[in-house]
């Protein structure tokens, strides 16, 4: 597992496929949504299969031997 890396966000959350596209862990919407839909990512140590899914300032999320910590800038 790489170091946590802090992601800053201006807004009071961001989504989860935006987030993986934002950290550039994912070229396009189409990858975040595979590996979204396929169980490789997770947050809060909780794999998480909702793409959706609403991720605020403390939450953890990991994926493909990443880890992120988003923040408000």
């Amino acid at each position: 597992m790489k170091n946590v890396e802090k992601i800053s966000i201006e807004t009071d959350f961001i989504k989860l496929d935006s987030l993986l596209k934002y950290a550039a862990l994912v070229g396009t919407g189409g990858e975040a949504k595979y590996a979204i839909s396929e169980g490789m990512v997770s947050v809060n140590g909780e794999v998480c299969t909702m793409r959706g899914k609403k991720i605020y300032p403390g939450d953890k999320v990991a994926f493909d031997g990443y880890r992120l910590e988003v923040e408000k800038k």
